[in-house]
């Protein structure tokens, strides 16, 4: 359902797996932590940020959907122009100055 209404509204849609851990992993460091009890809501990294479960699991599941879809963002999709071999780049003197006119006007 989702997939299509963001297809009707112009969206992204970026799918997560399932099982994702966005809730043991820190959305600050990216360390993954063990296994918690559903009853903990908030807890502490190793690296000291203190992580609410919800919102961290949030941010890493925004952060998961957008590295999933960063190629229609503008990342670079084709290697880099590469110099062509000396015999294959031949360039006609005629080439730079075109001696046709336009309406009886010409261009030289």
């Amino acid at each position: 359902m989702l997939e299509y209404k963001a297809a009707r509204y112009g969206r992204a849609f970026a799918r997560v797996d399932r099982f994702f851990p966005s809730t043991r992993m820190c959305s600050d460091c990216g360390r993954i932590n063990d296994k918690m009890a559903l009853n903990l809501r908030s807890w502490t990294c190793p690296c000291g940020s203190a992580h609410d479960r919800d919102v961290n699991a949030a941010i890493n599941v925004l952060a998961a959907g957008r590295a999933e879809s960063l190629n229609d963002r503008g990342a670079q999709v084709r290697p880099p122009a590469m110099v062509a071999p000396r015999g294959e780049a031949v360039i006609h003197p005629d080439a730079a100055c075109p001696t046709r006119s336009v309406e009886g006007i010409s261009v030289l």
